[in-house]
């Protein structure tokens, strides 16, 4: 094997990538992480305009805070391969929708369809899939409104149109993703029963308290 070859692990052998090969893959990924991270900040700049609108109108923010990532090459590239797709830029493109992800924390259950009602109104984003687990929870107790939107980006030679992966949740809700999420990585996915019910009723006191703050919220309103 010459010397200036390099290597690209797939599922249980290790392949040669030729120099130049491996500099195009670094290009064409390189180009996709600018692409997802306009779009992923096109969209956070919209949220941030509603929740200044909602400041001005209604004197109060509905967004307590907005993250945003874009996936690393190395975590598409994995995703790929255990999907048992080819490993470019374009194959990431045509079968992901997860590469450029925003995390929307809200004050209150209504705030979030209130935003996710925002969105699907803005004429140039395009919703091409909706997750409602606040109304229908994951078996493990997690709650959030996950959405996924076609938002254009635009290019100085070319206008490209890219999906991007919102999630929307009160303070509470991400509260206990935040930490369940920690509790699996921590013992390496692998919960007992037991604790994995413990969790799950923990969800539903969380859930219980949003709706008892929203209730609250209300009741102070119409003082």
């Amino acid at each position: 094997m010459d010397e200036g070859n390099f290597y690209l692990e797939r599922i249980g052998e290790v392949v040669p990538v030729e120099q130049d090969v491996l500099e195009r893959l670094f290009n064409e990924f390189l180009e996709l992480d600018h692409i997802y991270d306009s779009a992923a900040k096109t969209v956070e700049t919209q949220l941030r305009i509603y929740d200044n609108e909602f400041s001005m109108r209604y004197k109060r923010n509905p967004i307590h805070s907005i993250d945003s990532r874009i996936k690393s090459g190395k975590s598409i590239m994995g995703k790929l391969q255990r999907k048992g797709l080819p490993m470019t830029a374009q194959s990431a493109q045509k079968n992901l929708t997860d590469i450029a992800g925003i995390r929307v924390v809200c004050y209150y259950i209504d705030d979030i369809y209130a935003i996710a009602e925002l969105l699907t109104r803005r004429g140039d984003f395009e919703v091409i899939k909706l997750k409602d687990y606040i109304k229908n929870p994951k078996p493990s107790g997690y709650r959030s409104f996950h959405m996924v939107v076609m938002v254009p980006v635009y290019m100085s030679t070319k206008k490209m149109t890219v999906p991007v992966e919102i999630q929307i949740r009160t303070i509470a809700m991400d509260f206990w993703a935040s930490l369940e999420h920690q509790l699996h990585y921590k013992t390496d996915s692998i919960v007992p029963d037991d604790l994995k019910e413990e969790l799950r009723e923990l969800a539903g006191t969380i859930a219980e308290t949003d709706l008892r703050m929203q209730d609250i919220y209300e009741q102070i309103n119409e003082l």
